[in-house]
């Protein structure tokens, strides 16, 4: 048995038992956008799929819209802040450099029983997040689990490049993981977690760590806005993510048909649609909401997986995929039976 796969030998299984998100109320459309760099609604849209995204305004920060939606999730879970017993928060645009941001949001929804950490996975936040919980209350020693996925993308994009800036949203996803009855729930049946750092400079944002320190001058000013080569990754992200999704498949005994909802990361339309056509997902097993919030990293599964809660997509009983792919390279999946 991989480290990956459920321990078969345990009683309890790790069950979604609320979702909740959080997206700033300010819109960013397609036309705006026009108005700041060379670039029009048919571009943005026939390359992306995009034609809005929600963007922080200066008092909302990743902390305070991961806060919304955790509180969002503890009520959808019918239990209270103080029951938590770990946070797990991802997300690559912290509210900074420390204290952890999960240490802000265990503060601010008053979860005094809880430990808090964040992981850095990029747009694999989410679903790394929601193994690291599986293992947890798989060993019995926890109860429930805040795992959270949230950003401000808006703070590292770069509003001069035509090529990024039209891409990336804000906005917060968060879910409650439950200790059950293995024999009675199934709840997360399987996750898989990749990285390849080999593959670093296809998506990264070099500033401000050690290598390019505050102290020092960048030698490209740019540096600190996030720096993406779109055709490496477009690439990639549709190779690996036909690959995680067959062995989701082969290690579940699972077919396509059995899958209810595939929510894959919503890094772009034009990549979800040729990762569906190959996997041969009908339209409606497979859940897009690019349209509306752009790219939003680690927020993305999180806020798609509430949105499929409360419009009903997504039932109990069904059985969900979740897929990412992001910077690092990383890349994930998991495979829950909501």
């Amino acid at each position: 048995m991989s480290n990956n796969e459920m321990d078969s030998n345990s009683p309890y299984s790790a069950v979604v038992a609320g979702t909740g998100s959080c997206l700033p109320e300010k819109l960013l459309t397609n036309e705006e956008l026009t108005k700041i760099v060379d670039t029009s609604d048919e571009w943005i849209v026939t390359r992306t799929g995009i034609k809005t995204r929600h963007i922080a305004s200066p008092q909302e920060t990743t902390a305070t819209l991961a806060a919304e939606a955790a509180k969002r999730a503890i009520a959808s879970a019918g239990i209270s802040a103080e029951d938590i017993d770990m946070i797990v928060l991802a997300t690559i645009t912290p509210e900074m450099v420390f204290p952890s941001t999960a240490c802000f949001v265990q503060d601010i929804i008053g979860a005094k029983n809880a430990w808090a950490f964040d992981i850095s996975a990029a747009c694999s936040g989410f679903v790394y997040a929601v193994s690291i919980a599986q293992q947890f209350i798989q060993s019995g020693k926890y109860n429930n689990i805040l795992v959270i996925g949230a950003e401000t993308l808006s703070k590292i994009t770069d509003y001069k490049d035509r090529g990024s800036c039209i891409l990336f949203g804000d906005g917060a996803g968060a879910a409650i993981i439950q200790k059950a009855d293995a024999k009675k729930a199934k709840g997360i049946i399987y996750s898989t977690s990749v990285s390849d750092g080999s593959g670093w400079e296809s998506l990264n944002c070099p500033a401000y760590g050690s290598r390019y320190p505050a102290d020092k001058p960048l030698e490209d000013a740019n540096g600190i806005y996030m720096q993406i080569n779109g055709r490496e990754i477009y690439q990639l992200a549709v190779r690996r993510i036909v690959e995680m999704v067959n062995e989701c498949l082969e290690k579940c005994s699972l077919s396509i048909e059995d899958v209810s909802l595939f929510i894959p990361h919503q890094m772009n339309a034009r990549i979800i649609e040729s990762v569906a056509k190959r996997l041969k997902f009908a339209d409606e097993q497979v859940f897009m909401n690019i349209e509306k919030f752009g790219n939003t990293s680690a927020a993305s599964i999180p806020i798609a997986l509430d949105e499929a809660v409360r419009t009903n997509r997504l039932k109990r009983g069904d059985i969900a995929l979740l897929v990412a792919f992001g910077g690092g390279l990383t890349w994930g999946a998991n495979v829950i039976e909501y």
